[in-house]
C-alpha cells in the first residue's frame, strides 16, 4: 500500500492508502470529515468539492495518491475557530441551502470562484457554479449568499 503525506486543514497527514483509493473517501472514511459529501459518483454534481494546494477540485475525481504532498482545505478548515469564513456566514444569513447536501461543496466552490474573480457579478456567480448542483433551491438564495461572501472577503481581506 502506498503511504502518502498531505496536509488536510492545516494537520500533517501521512496515511497508507490504496492506490485506487479516492481523496473523497480517504478524507470521509481514514480522516473522518464527513462534511465533504458524495452525491454522484460521477464527478458531475460537486457535492465532494475540496481545495487542493487552493485551488477548487471534485475529490471524487481525484486519487488519494495524487494528492501526495498537497495541502487540502476542507468544509471543516474553512472558518477560524468558532469564527466561520465569511462565505460560510454569507450562506446562512441568506440562506443560501434547503437540505444542505450540496452546501459544503458550493461553498467550497464559491470561496475558490471568488478568490479568482473579486469583483464578479451575478452571471459570473452562475457561470462559475455551473459544475455545482442544488437539487432543492432555485439557486437565488446562492447566488445571493456569494455575491454578500464576495463583499465580506474583499473586506475582510482589506482589514486583515
Amino acid at each position: 500500500m502506498p503511504q502518502i503525506t498531505l496536509t488536510v486543514n492545516g494537520t500533517p497527514q501521512k496515511l497508507d492508502v490504496p492506490a485506487n483509493a479516492l481523496l473523497v473517501d480517504v478524507l470521509r472514511d481514514t480522516l473522518s470529515l464527513t462534511g465533504t459529501h458524495i452525491g454522484c459518483d460521477t464527478s458531475q454534481c460537486g457535492a465532494c468539492t475540496v481545495h487542493i494546494d487552493g485551488r477548487s477540485a471534485k475529490s471524487c475525481t481525484v486519487l488519494a495518491v495524487q494528492a501526495d504532498g498537497a495541502q487540502i482545505t476542507t468544509i471543516e478548515g474553512l472558518q477560524s475557530g468558532a469564527t466561520l469564513h465569511p462565505m460560510q456566514e454569507a450562506f446562512r444569513n441568506h440562506h443560501g441551502l434547503q437540505c444542505g447536501f450540496c452546501t459544503p461543496g458550493m461553498i467550497m466552490a464559491a470561496v475558490a470562484l471568488v478568490a479568482d474573480k473579486p469583483d464578479i457579478d451575478e452571471a459570473g456567480v452562475r457561470h462559475g457554479l455551473e459544475g455545482n448542483l442544488c437539487r432543492c433551491t432555485g439557486y437565488q438564495n446562492i447566488v445571493a449568499a456569494v455575491l454578500d461572501g464576495a463583499r465580506a472577503m474583499q473586506t475582510s481581506k482589506a482589514g486583515g
